[in-house]
């Protein structure tokens, strides 16, 4: 079932882009990143893999997540004076994280940091609620391609470009752009629609106890929260060192920054496309299982590159790979999630399984750099690819579950 050309056109599809945008400019500054910067400024493997457990918010957001179903920010309605505040703050705590330099501080790196990823991981809790709440039936499926597509550019430009700014300006200049940046964000809540008005919970005990009691109602309910905490593990898990990976290779910053932003952009737009595009024709099903498997396989690139040292077309190859099934996997789950949701409580019932497929890969992430200490960075990929095989089995145990969902939502 394909996606008409007409629904792009509409004003809140396209809102998705720059919302999508918005939400993934954050995300990299807390995480390959600042992996790069921290490695460029003489930190430790094991102190980088430690700074990376700065990310858990986004593992986190269900404690906070009813908070912002039950109360309502004054301006702009619910879900946009959320959002705004959100990305104000952003901007103000990046602009002060631009001010710090590592060797020198890395407690106030820490904490901004942490800031930063709270802040992130709260807009985005918002803006899911804030597309599920606004695109209507039709527009869905097309509505979070366009988003996911925004979220993976952003990315980039924090991840390619960012090395780039560096390497002939410097940190500084990355974090700060990035907080300015934010204008995007704030500029589109304004401006946007708000959503037709529904009643907030009565009480916050109401917001927290209603969703969990209907997720947890259906069944293999169990079954499907470890599916989503495993299936993106080794990806997350490979994500947290490839930075140090590279620059280990004496690959130098401008070489990494141009393939993410050359290979890296033009993959990941591919792998977008082409996970809404096999979701729509394959099914939920066969698009995570295919997806899953290709995402595993991609670490096994770098794997290669390990063995064979600093080789610019294996560096090329293993980026464009990584990028595409990256791609792939992020748009099988992301609509695989939305299926799952009920309307009556996809803000609260979206951040459970949100924070469900990250949780995992972050608290491992902590100690990845260990990992690479001990076992070496061959092996350390080879592991990450591994662990996509729990997942697996788990995905076909849920066949049945999967398609009942997936039949749900057409």
């Amino acid at each position: 079932m394909g996606i008409g050309i007409e629904v792009f056109r509409s004003r809140r599809v396209l809102l998705m882009w720059l919302l999508g945008f918005s939400s993934g400019l954050p995300l990299l500054l807390t995480g390959s990143t600042l992996s790069a910067w921290l490695a460029t400024s003489g930190m430790s493997l094991s102190q980088i893999g430690i700074l990376s457990w700065v990310g858990l918010p986004y593992a986190l957001k269900i404690v906070w997540a009813p908070l912002l179903d039950r109360f309502t920010v004054p301006l702009l309605g619910r879900r946009r004076g959320w959002m705004l505040a959100f990305q104000a703050a952003l901007c103000v705590v990046l602009l002060l994280l631009s001010l710090c330099n590592p060797r020198e501080s890395i407690q106030a790196v820490a904490v901004l940091a942490l800031s930063v990823a709270f802040l992130s991981a709260s807009q985005d809790i918002v803006t899911d609620a804030y597309r599920s709440d606004l695109l209507e039936r039709e527009e869905r499926a097309a509505g979070t391609a366009v988003f996911v597509l925004g979220y993976r550019i952003a990315m980039l430009l924090t991840g390619g470009l960012a090395l780039i700014v560096a390497d002939h300006w410097s940190w500084r200049a990355v974090y700060a752009a990035s907080g300015l940046a934010m204008a995007v964000g704030m500029v589109t809540s304004w401006c946007a629609p708000e959503p037709a008005q529904v009643r907030p919970p009565s009480s916050v005990s109401a917001a927290v106890i209603e969703p969990l009691v209907d997720f947890f109602r259906r069944p293999g309910a169990i079954t499907i929260l470890l599916f989503v905490t495993l299936y993106r593990v080794g990806d997350t898990l490979a994500n947290v060192m490839v930075m140090p990976f590279l620059l280990s290779l004496q690959f130098g910053q401008s070489e990494i920054g141009i393939v993410y932003k050359v290979i890296g952009i033009a993959a990941t737009i591919l792998g977008t496309l082409a996970g809404g595009a096999l979701t729509a024709r394959l099914g939920l099903f066969r698009s995570l299982l295919l997806a899953g498997l290709l995402q595993g396989l991609a670490n096994l690139s770098y794997a290669v590159l390990a063995l064979t040292g600093k080789h610019h077309v294996l560096l090329v190859t293993a980026v464009g790979v990584d990028h595409l099934c990256t791609g792939l996997a992020i748009a099988a789950l992301d609509a695989f999630l939305m299926a799952l949701c009920s309307r009556r409580y996809s803000a609260m019932q979206y951040a459970l399984l949100v924070s469900a497929s990250g949780a995992l890969g972050r608290v491992l992430g902590g100690v990845s750099g260990v990992l690479a200490s001990h076992v070496g960075w061959p092996l350390f990929f080879v592991a990450t690819m591994l662990v996509v095989l729990p997942a697996a089995a788990l995905l076909l145990r849920l066949r049945s579950e999967i398609q009942q969902a997936d039949a749900a939502k057409r």
